[in-house]
């Protein structure tokens, strides 16, 4: 006898869902948290126009390689600034039917890409520099670069901060990468000021370019650092401190009844955390019973270290199986027990992450 369904509605094609998302764009407006991230980042942007512009004039009045190398660094902190900006956005977008596990992974990529503009800006300062060497040009007004400099890289340390905190509150690796990036720039407009110090009490002019250099070196290095966190943010690399971090939580609140817990697994999409793996209980109980344990595990982990942090479950639960199972169940009083308790097994790395 085929069930009734004439009071079921009729669910509506997968077009016609897309069709209305498109006719009103404006049902899913972004979040207030993530129109602060937005702002905060907009205004980075617009700082750094004019510390670009600032830096450009100290090169204008000295023609210090090393102070074009600082300059160079801030087109590279607009660019990527801009980039990240418009990533920001996209990944903050909800998920939809092409990106079930939403758009977070743009803000690796934007990463990766502000590494990369980090880098060709390493490479053309020590280009110049070199070339430097063999046509030197006429340095002068050092003392008006460096006191633009100094101001610069006062400011773009503020901004550093302020990203490197705002992105550690909303767990925004874009914003954490470009608030290292600006700190990094100020730790080079400093060793620029004692580059610069000392040329002008050692009139040795070739130490423009060996400072240029160095510091070309230096932001190479930056950039390689971010291209490596993002590539391994993009392809899903296990972090084993949060997963230890996880561990140790589960290990610290486990229940009798969850016999065990295995193939766990944390992946980051942008500011979002996803977390799946197999929970083995009791075979004999209801699956309310079992949905309840299952949400006991979820609130666990949101109770967490980062409570502010966004979490997504993927949580199958597994029936145990007897009489292997009983062997390392710690459940008192179970009436299908069909073996002793042999051994108390501790939840770790090695073992909650493999099937």
């Amino acid at each position: 006898m085929k069930p009734d369904t004439s009071t079921v509605p009729a669910r509506p094609p997968l077009a016609d869902l897309q069709h209305d998302r498109d006719r009103d764009p404006g049902r899913t407006p972004l979040r207030e948290k993530d129109r602060k991230k937005l702002r905060v980042m907009a205004v980075t942007v617009a700082i750094g126009l004019l510390l670009l512009c600032m830096k450009f004039g100290a090169y204008v009045l000295t023609h210090s390689d090393a102070i074009l190398t600082d300059a160079l660094e801030s087109i590279v902190n607009v660019v990527a600034g801009l980039f990240a900006l418009f990533s920001l956005y996209y990944a903050s977008q909800p998920k939809d039917d092409n990106h079930p596990y939403g758009h977070g992974k743009m803000e690796f990529f934007s990463a990766g890409f502000e590494g990369g503009l980090i880098c060709i800006a390493g490479v053309s300062m020590m280009g110049k520099a070199i070339y430097s060497f063999f046509h030197p040009p006429t340095i002068g007004a050092l003392e008006w670069g460096a006191l633009l400099t100094a101001v610069a890289g006062a400011v773009n340390y503020v901004l550093g901060r302020i990203l490197i905190a705002r992105g550690g509150r909303e767990n925004s690796l874009l914003m954490i990468a470009d608030g290292k990036h600006l700190i990094s720039d100020t730790v080079s407009s400093i060793g620029l000021l004692l580059g610069l110090a000392l040329i002008w009490l050692t009139g040795l002019k070739w130490l423009d370019q060996v400072i240029a250099l160095l510091f070309g070196g230096v932001i190479l290095r930056t950039g390689y650092h971010l291209i490596t966190q993002s590539i391994t943010s993009l392809l899903d690399e296990a972090d084993y401190g949060r997963l230890g971090q996880l561990i140790a939580q589960l290990q610290a609140n486990r229940r009798p009844q969850w016999i065990d817990i295995h193939n766990l697994r944390a992946i980051k999409f942008g500011s979002q955390l996803h977390v799946d793996c197999h929970l083995t209980l009791p075979w004999y109980q209801t699956l309310d019973w079992a949905h309840e344990q299952v949400s006991a595990v979820e609130d666990l982990i949101r109770r967490g270290d980062r409570e502010d942090e966004e979490v997504e479950f993927f949580i199958h639960s597994d029936p145990c199986v007897m009489p292997s199972s009983c062997k390392v169940c710690q459940l008192d009083g179970c009436p299908h027990r069909q073996a002793d308790l042999v051994q108390k097994i501790d939840w770790t790395l090695q073992n909650v992450l493999s099937n």
